[in-house]
């Protein structure tokens, strides 16, 4: 089994080689899932370094009624979520990733959008290896995930240790599962 760190930046090539852009309908299964389960505090991630691209989900969201959404913000070990929409500014962090410039922190969301490298059909989920997810959903383990991902970024069997936090759904351009 090829260690995280090979997998990592086979996975970041990958990506970046045949990555393309998503059309609105592949968030339908994730806005369906929003709305039957009472979603009221969306979080989602930024999108960089060739990840599906959430500006068009943050689009979508917007016209659901009563519904806030956030986006990370990262410091040394901790991450926390902090009010957004797609018209606020944001401020490049020590780790290269983009985070609001406001400070007003969400109470804990309901829905955690979460960014992968790679996913396995168990929903293990290869990161970026610095663990803020894992670390976050480990104290809160009673908030629904969904990992966002291409369907090439599907690997037989992530290696996983105690501290990684297994994902609910994990959405592609196929579908959920």
């Amino acid at each position: 089994m090829p260690s995280k760190k090979i997998l990592r930046k086979k996975f970041s090539l990958i990506r970046k080689n045949k990555y393309f852009e998503v059309k609105d309908n592949f968030f339908s299964p994730l806005i369906k899932i929003i709305k039957k389960k009472r979603i009221k505090n969306v979080a989602i991630y930024y999108p960089s370094n060739y990840e599906v691209n959430t500006i068009q989900l943050f689009n979508i969201l917007k016209k659901l009624k009563g519904l806030k959404t956030s986006i990370p913000q990262l410091s040394k070990r901790r991450m926390k979520f902090v009010k957004w929409n797609s018209t606020q500014p944001l401020k490049v962090n020590s780790f290269g990733f983009l985070d609001p410039v406001s400070t007003a922190t969400v109470s804990c969301p309901d829905l955690i959008i979460v960014p992968l490298l790679a996913f396995d059909r168990f929903k293990n989920r290869l990161g970026y290896g610095k663990g803020y997810y894992d670390r976050f959903l480990g104290k809160n383990k009673n908030i629904l995930t969904i990992g966002i991902a291409f369907s090439f970024q599907k690997f037989n069997k992530i290696k996983t240790s105690k501290y990684d936090v297994k994902l609910n759904y994990i959405l592609t351009e196929k579908g959920i599962f």
